[in-house]
């Protein structure tokens, strides 16, 4: 994965804006962290494979970033703390937020078809 170069991901969303997709967003701060740290709350939130269409898709200039992506109608899906992303060999838009540690903290992926389980 690259570090976010804002006009290239800012292009690859417009490349998916008004297409049916398929969204995956994940967010945790590790599934064992109260393990390690008993005073650690431990959260997170899956979604995959969930079908919608976006008419715009936004990347916030300032690391580590937002991606928003406005529904038509009143809605939004949103990743906050995106630092990497790539389009991989299956034209997947793969976006993902690692924490000062390395860890994941957030991924939010766009295809054109559904996700492997």
């Amino acid at each position: 994965m690259e570090i976010v170069d804002t006009q290239k991901l800012q292009e690859l969303l417009n490349s998916f804006a008004n297409k049916d997709v398929y969204i995956h967003l994940e967010t945790t701060n590790g599934a064992y962290a109260s393990h390690f740290d008993e005073k650690m709350f431990n959260a997170g939130a899956f979604i995959r494979n969930v079908k919608l269409r976006y008419e715009l898709g936004k990347v916030t200039p300032n690391a580590p970033h937002r991606v928003g992506l406005k529904l038509h109608g009143d809605g939004w899906v949103y990743a906050q703390g995106i630092t990497h992303y790539e389009l991989d060999e299956q034209n997947r838009l793969l976006m993902a937020g690692h924490g000062y540690d390395g860890k994941l903290a957030v991924a939010l992926e766009i295809s054109e078809t559904p996700f492997a389980y």
